[in-house]
């Protein structure tokens, strides 16, 4: 079992997450509390949380296959933040910051998934 607190990814992709709660959140209207925003919440600690359920796994290969689990949820949150920012929901300097911080995890993602997987 890997401690997943010390994963360079996990601490990136928490960092996402806070930064989803605190500074994208807050911005959507009020009619999408059920519909987007509830996505992008969802897509955004998926993340993380597939990567601590993978960390506890016995094999590298169900590991890897968790932190799969763990892009499609980055590339989700990337999507809709897109789609916020186009429905004037998001500020572009807000987007712009959403979309580095994806940009980070889904490459350490990726770089983990190929170190795991021969």
């Amino acid at each position: 079992m890997r401690d997943y607190q010390k994963l360079d990814v996990w601490k990136k992709s928490h960092l996402m997450v806070l930064y989803v709660y605190k500074a994208i959140l807050p911005d959507f209207p009020a009619h999408e509390k059920y519909d987007l925003q509830s996505q992008v919440k969802r897509a955004a600690y998926s993340v993380p949380l597939n990567i601590v359920e993978g960390a506890s796994r016995r094999t590298e290969k169900d590991f890897a296959h968790f932190l799969d689990n763990a892009l499609g949820s980055v590339q989700e949150l990337e999507y809709a933040c897109f789609l916020a920012k186009d429905l004037e929901y998001l500020e572009e300097n807000k987007y712009l910051e959403i979309y580095k911080m994806t940009g980070e995890v889904k490459a350490m993602l990726i770089g983990l998934i190929k170190h795991l997987r021969p």
